[in-house]
């Protein structure tokens, strides 16, 4: 450990201000998205919005893990730093929602650097005995980052300008770009390892045909069209190269042999469905407010600070806990709750009252948050400095490939379901299709110039899709509950000091 202890905190804050900025970004994103829309059109694109991101932090994510185990932490978060700004910096110039989703792609890009490396600095500069304090401290400021994202954003899409949402990024990076430059001094010693492109691209398009055939299927193309099945064809193909490819790659980018390890390959399979049932909540219950409740983008990041309270608490109790008990132990307790508040976001309706949504919102948030500093310790155990990088940014990758899929999957269900509704509601008439776009009733000013009773039914139909896709979201949460229960029971374990100066001389 090169960084001076004088140092430390000020590295900290840097880390800090990077996951600060990056997680309020996407609950910006979500609290603002119905303005965007009501603005911006493109309604059937909205999900790849946020799947457009998500998309290229995946692909980042085990990449820049690779490369920061081979030439160090610090060059590759100061550069997903600055691609991030930049990416924010073009966000606000967007005038479609396509051109929004290609400049959310870039700031993927610089994503995929920053929540990785962040936790594997932690646990290269910091003894194991405070490594639990702090990756709850990064959890709760993720937690924290999600509460002010939706407060901040909504506010600034009500009396700013949507665009603003994306440029507040930019002095948090830019403070936070000085910090680490300034205050990280790491060892220059580094495992000199080969990056697996074949690996890395068979992947990525793999994931990239599956998400297109998923959302255009039965929207745009037929499911039984050629194109539909040449991109399920071309995910197959990609698929089985990717895994013919990883099983000789000298370094894979996704390491078969980490999954041996049965406490990394349970961790890490459940950040994934974590992933997929969490993003649920994030996207629908703004919608869900600004939809059924009629309220504005600031009502809808209001109502969002119930569940992102719940994810602070969670995130630095598992933290805390990891000294006292198993993971395992402290997993179940928080795949109970998630569990529970996925159920109950399942039974959301109009009647639903305000204070109702909030426990929901709470129990949920309490439940997932666990899982940002838990799990991410537990995925990083059993490896030493070498392999850190590798094995937390695979973790990180494993949930940001459930958020996903889970937007992509999930925004089919939701869709399908509205448009069905609507129909039935108006018994496919002209006022149907005339209102099948739920972006009519997500702004107070278009609601005042429905009919109530039109508005009422648009309002229903929008309430059940909401409610039938957390009911659908219960698979991957209870799934989540299955591999916690089949976590071994690793704890954290405190070295002697003659260890840890072993370890810190590597």
């Amino acid at each position: 450990m090169h960084t001076k202890e004088s140092n430390l905190k000020l590295v900290v804050i840097g880390l800090l201000l990077g996951i600060l900025m990056s997680a309020m970004d996407n609950t910006i994103v979500a609290s603002a998205m119905g303005t965007i829309v009501s603005d911006l059109g493109g309604l059937d694109k909205i999900v790849w919005v946020t799947s457009a991101y998500m998309v290229m932090v995946m692909a980042g994510t085990p990449i820049f893990g690779k490369l920061s185990d081979m030439y160090g932490r610090k060059r590759f978060f100061m550069f997903g730093l600055i691609v991030f700004l930049i990416g924010s910096a073009l966000c606000g110039t967007a005038t479609s929602i396509t051109q929004l989703s290609i400049y959310r792609a870039i700031q993927g890009i610089g994503g995929g650097a920053l929540m990785p490396i962040a936790f594997t600095i932690v646990f290269d500069i910091f003894p194991p005995e405070k490594r639990g304090k702090l990756t709850g401290l990064f959890g709760a400021v993720f937690g924290i980052s999600s509460v002010l994202g939706p407060l901040l954003g909504a506010y600034i899409t009500d009396y700013v300008g949507w665009q603003w949402v994306f440029y507040i990024n930019l002095p948090l990076g830019i403070i936070a770009l000085f910090l680490i430059a300034t205050s990280y001094k790491e060892s220059i010693s580094h495992a000199k390892q080969r990056i697996d492109w074949g690996g890395a691209f068979t992947l990525v398009g793999a994931i990239i045909c599956l998400m297109f055939a998923l959302e255009l299927g039965g929207n745009q193309y037929a499911w039984d069209s050629s194109v539909i099945l040449g991109l399920f064809a071309g995910f197959a193909v990609l698929l089985l190269a990717f895994i013919l490819i990883e099983r000789v790659a000298a370094e894979p980018v996704i390491s078969f042999a980490m999954f041996s390890k049965r406490l990394f390959a349970t961790s890490s399979v459940t950040a994934l469905f974590y992933g997929s049932a969490f993003i649920v909540a994030t996207i629908y219950i703004p919608i869900f407010v600004q939809g059924v409740f009629g309220g504005s983008a600031t009502n809808s990041g209001l109502i969002l600070m119930p569940m992102m309270i719940g994810t602070v608490v969670g995130s630095q109790t598992g933290g805390l806990l990891t000294t006292k008990t198993s993971f395992r132990n402290i997993m179940i307790l928080s795949a109970v709750c998630f569990v529970a508040g996925v159920y109950s976001l399942s039974t959301l309706s109009p009647d639903t009252s305000r204070l109702m949504l909030n426990v929901f919102m709470a129990l949920t948030g309490f439940g997932v948050g666990f899982s940002f500093s838990v799990l991410s310790m537990a995925a990083i155990h059993n490896f030493d400095m070498r392999q850190r990088g590798s094995a937390t940014s695979t973790s990180t990758f494993m949930r940001s490939l459930g958020m996903t899929l889970g937007i992509t999957i999930f925004g089919i269900i939701q869709r399908n379901n509205f448009t069905s509704s609507i129909s039935e509601a108006f018994g496919g008439s002209e006022q149907s299709a005339a209102f099948g776009d739920p972006r009519a009733a997500l702004t107070p000013e278009a609601r005042a110039k429905i009919p109530p009773e039109i508005l009422e039914k648009i309002s229903s139909a929008l309430s059940s899709s909401i409610a039938h896709t957390f009911m659908w979201a219960m698979i991957p949460a209870v799934l989540g509950l299955v591999f916690v229960l089949l976590m071994p029971k690793d704890r954290l374990t405190i070295p002697s000091k003659t260890a840890q100066a072993s370890e810190g001389k590597r």
